[in-house]
């Protein structure tokens, strides 16, 4: 054998240890290949190398052939990420319900009842007797379909119907407790 040349115990890829910077190589090369697969998985670009330093693993700026976030969007999905953003979707997903309600729940619903208020995903319906109440509390789940098929998934959660509310018999600001004239109607 010649001096040049590295004894087949010397090179890394034998059964002798591997020591030194050879070892730090190895290690180096292993992260890096990890690095990569987490970013291909991710779906992220991966680091072009620019010279050495801390400006050397800086990502493309161009966009590349796949979908991106810098690519020109529809309308239709920059207007529902800015109703995110903005929080203005439960507004919105309100003005639908009270502007379109014949339409979402039928016109004889609609005819016996109202809508009150949409809050957290509540929707409060107001009946014109304690029986279209009942028949709301019945038909619930069969108009959240309805209404989060029109408005989009999860726009109403829950229907709560109230009936017809009592007469009260506070006028002014003072009260005094006591069954006052309640007591005729029982």
């Amino acid at each position: 054998m010649e001096p040049d040349d590295p004894t087949p115990a010397d090179t890394p890829g034998n059964d002798t240890p591997v020591r030194g910077s050879d070892l730090a190589r190895q290690a180096l090369e292993q992260a890096r290949e990890r690095n990569a697969a987490r970013r291909r998985e991710a779906g992220r670009t991966p680091l072009v190398r620019r010279g050495g330093g801390p400006a050397a693993r800086r990502r493309r700026r161009w966009s590349g052939p796949g979908p991106d976030s810098r690519d020109p969007q529809p309308l239709g999905a920059t207007l529902r990420t800015w109703v995110d953003r903005a929080g203005v979707g439960a507004d919105l997903t309100r003005a639908q319900i009270f502007g379109r309600w014949p339409q979402l729940v039928g016109p004889e619903v609609a005819d016996h009842c109202a809508p009150v208020s949409l809050t957290d995903g509540e929707l409060l319906v107001q009946a014109e007797s304690t029986a279209w109440a009942t028949q709301i509390r019945m038909l619930a789940p069969q108009l959240l379909v309805r209404i989060n098929g029109e408005l989009g998934a999860n726009s109403v959660r829950r229907i709560r119907a109230r009936g017809p509310a009592a007469p009260s018999w506070r006028f002014g600001t003072r009260h005094v407790p006591g069954r006052g004239p309640r007591d005729t109607y029982g």
